[in-house]
């Protein structure tokens, strides 16, 4: 739901009442994961998806149905082989949808704090008593919580340990917990979704790939920051969509700035005395992804200048050079396609390979460290 919160919460602030149904599990080939949503207006307005289009129709009633009664209700969709016509899903899959009103402020609380990049995780009743279902608790990092689950003390305690835990790894996941907090007795379900601040991009290099670069990485959702030492090249003319245009030496402003674990940084210098240093302190960040740009002459030579300055195998191992997937990329826009193709297939655990004729998952379950907003299911 904290995917489309931009625009639930300007419903929240326009006063409008709606109902957001919510994909809280998967099985097989679904085409959304937990935390996907559809939402509904007493208008009738719609946003939001929870299938690609399989089952929004037979969803869009059950909101319009829940905005009349107030009730949460959980509905499974799944293919049926013996009437292919039925409501469900064509890939094959099979998906648990929660359908709640909303109502109460914790629910527009978490709106409210995904919308404005803040961090929280909210967890609800996915599964457990009919009077539970639907239930929300709003964790904040410090641990301060607003709402509750509708039972004990202890379990709300419990289950904001745990949205805490899926916020520090900026996931979203499900988790089972006892009724009244502990790890035994009468089970319920949680599904927590984590709202954290944008991944970064930072762009070493100026460049007219940088450009197509930039463009990539904002479409991708990555805060994308540009840096250069050379002003007359770093400038908001040459990348309007750039969050962020700095102008210093790379490396000074790597280590003056701040990364993280779904931090991606991408060297487009090609050029020694930006690279060398640059690397030398790049590879040593517990960043996600750190490729560089160069022909395989030049990425031999800047091998052999990061070893000369002490630089580890293990470390030069991480590096991604020449940066991209073989799309046999020419242009700028091609060239950033393959660098994205990259950082997502390194991001989600893919192997980069044609689907056609391949025998892997089309979807992948690896951890999502990069993702934005919400990151992937336990």
């Amino acid at each position: 739901m904290l995917d489309i919160a931009d625009e639930l919460n300007r419903w929240v602030e326009q006063g409008r009442e709606f109902a957001v149904a919510t994909v809280v599990a998967v099985g097989g080939s679904a085409p959304r994961q937990p935390g996907a949503a559809l939402a509904v207006d007493s208008e009738g307005t719609a946003i939001g998806s929870v299938s690609g289009g399989c089952v929004e129709g037979a969803v869009y009633d059950l909101c319009r149905q829940a905005l009349e009664d107030g009730e949460s209700v959980l509905e499974r969709f799944g293919y049926s082989d013996d009437d292919a016509f039925a409501v469900g899903l064509t890939c094959g899959g099979v998906i648990d949808i929660l359908v709640t009103p909303v109502r109460g402020a914790v629910i527009p609380a978490a709106l409210a704090a995904a919308a404005s990049g803040e961090a929280a995780a909210l967890a609800r009743i996915t599964e457990g008593p009919a009077d539970l279902l639907g239930r929300a608790l709003l964790v904040r990092p410090d641990g301060s919580r607003e709402g509750s689950l509708g039972g004990h003390l202890e379990l709300d305690r419990t289950a904001a340990a745990e949205a805490g835990a899926l916020l520090d790894a900026g996931r979203t996941g499900t988790v089972t917990i006892g009724a009244d907090g502990s790890r035994c007795g009468r089970p319920l379900t949680l599904l927590v979704e984590s709202s954290v601040p944008a991944p970064r991009m930072i762009v070493f290099g100026a460049i007219d790939f940088a450009s197509a670069l930039v463009r990539m990485g904002k479409f991708l959702g990555y805060h994308v920051t540009v840096c250069d030492a050379r002003p007359v090249f770093a400038t908001r003319t040459r990348f309007p969509e750039a969050d962020e245009i700095v102008v210093d030496w790379p490396h000074r402003y790597l280590d003056s700035t701040e990364v993280d674990s779904r931090t991606v940084l991408c060297v487009l210098t090609h050029d020694a005395k930006f690279d060398v240093p640059l690397l030398e302190l790049a590879l040593t960040l517990p960043v996600a992804y750190i490729g560089a740009m160069g022909s395989r002459r030049t990425h031999q030579d800047r091998n052999r200048r990061l070893r000369e300055v002490g630089v580890s195998e293990l470390e030069l191992a991480r590096l991604r050079s020449p940066i991209g997937l073989d799309l046999g990329a020419r242009t700028p826009e091609e060239t950033a396609l393959s660098i994205a193709a990259e950082i997502v297939a390194h991001r989600r655990g893919g192997s980069g390979v044609s689907l056609t004729g391949a025998h892997t998952p089309i979807h992948h379950d690896g951890t999502d460290r990069t993702a934005g907003r919400i990151g992937s299911v336990a």
